[in-house]
């Protein structure tokens, strides 16, 4: 019987390999080898998880109380919170954009949780058919608003009716907002309806584009050491609107009103609408009110259809500025 050898099968040598591998290497690129692996945009910081939308850790807070953390970057999404406590928290304050995308037809952030916080973040260019995009709309619940931005959409922050509720924004800026498209009324940098208590402090209102720079129907409010710039606006109203009446305090801001106005009667106004609300008491005093340098008229810094004693003490205000009329 004829005897074969067996024969190995072939191996690929070892430079053979290596050359492969290093094929496999350079196809990569050289960014890719050196990248760091890439973090949730969104993240519960409570847990630690992390999620691709912002509505799925909306969801994930469900009914408790947790905060997310948004990684920096323009963002073309939005969430509706339908319970618990959620903060939205920039990681870094300025670097998030939520541009041009709303959740129901209404806004970026459709709130009607427990209460809501914002930090750090910025709303630009929101607009929906009935002209009342926002960035923010609150339809129930507290809310809390830090060190954000609302730019160039048709309404900033818009409110439903909470008389438990209270809103507090501070070191925030609104420009760019507001519009009388809708024949049903107008759009405002900030609407709030009937709260228990509205408090802005150390805000800037600039640039508006129609409706008033802050209305509001709470019972309370409290408007301190703001500004607001209307020097290029563009057809706007008062600069705040009390229409229902309103109690608390006007203090410590400056008012600069331009020359486009659709109503320049008055910078503040209460009670224009009904009177709901006393406006016994309602202190406005220490704020700095003047036209910008180009503007010659006549105006009243207040005017008042209530009836109610308000406490008006000591304002600066520029020629042509009447301190009360009674209407």
């Amino acid at each position: 019987m004829e005897s074969h050898a067996r024969v190995a099968p072939a191996r690929p040598s070892i430079l053979l390999v290596g050359a492969l591998a290093a094929a496999a290497v350079a196809a990569i690129p050289l960014a890719a080898l050196f990248a760091e692996p890439r973090e949730p945009a969104f993240t519960v910081i409570e847990s630690g998880r992390g999620f691709a939308t912002l509505q799925q850790a909306v969801g994930a807070i469900g009914e408790g109380t947790g905060s997310i953390a948004i990684a920096p970057g323009t963002y073309r999404e939005c969430a509706v919170q339908e319970a618990g406590t959620v903060t939205y928290l920039a990681v870094q304050p300025g670097s998030v954009i939520f541009d041009s995308t709303t959740c129901e037809g209404k806004a970026a952030l459709v709130l009607r949780g427990r209460s809501a916080r914002i930090s750090g973040l910025t709303f630009r260019g929101m607009a929906v058919p009935d002209h009342n995009g926002a960035g923010v709309r609150l339809e129930r619940g507290d809310l809390i608003v830090a060190q954000s931005w609302f730019v160039d959409s048709q309404q900033g922050i818009l409110t439903g009716s909470d008389p438990a509720g209270t809103i507090v924004i501070d070191k925030s800026t609104f420009s760019g907002l507001g519009n009388c498209e809708d024949s049903a009324g107008c759009a405002h940098s900030v609407y709030v309806g009937d709260y228990g208590k509205l408090r802005v402090t150390r805000t800037r209102f600039e640039r508006g584009t129609g409706g008033h720079y802050l209305k509001s129907r709470a019972r309370m409010v409290e408007v301190a050491a703001n500004s607001f710039d209307d020097s290029a606006g563009r057809g706007t109203n008062y600069m705040i609107d009390l229409p229902e009446g309103s109690g608390g305090q006007i203090t410590n801001n400056w008012f600069v009103q331009g020359r486009d106005k659709e109503n320049y009667s008055t910078f503040i106004a209460v009670a224009a609408e009904d009177h709901t609300h006393s406006a016994d008491g309602l202190a406005i005093a220490g704020n700095d009110a003047r036209f910008a340098p180009d503007v010659r008229r006549t105006s009243a810094f207040v005017a008042d259809w209530s009836g109610d004693k308000l406490a008006i003490g000591s304002n600066v205000l520029g020629t042509g500025l009447k301190p009360f009329k009674r209407r």
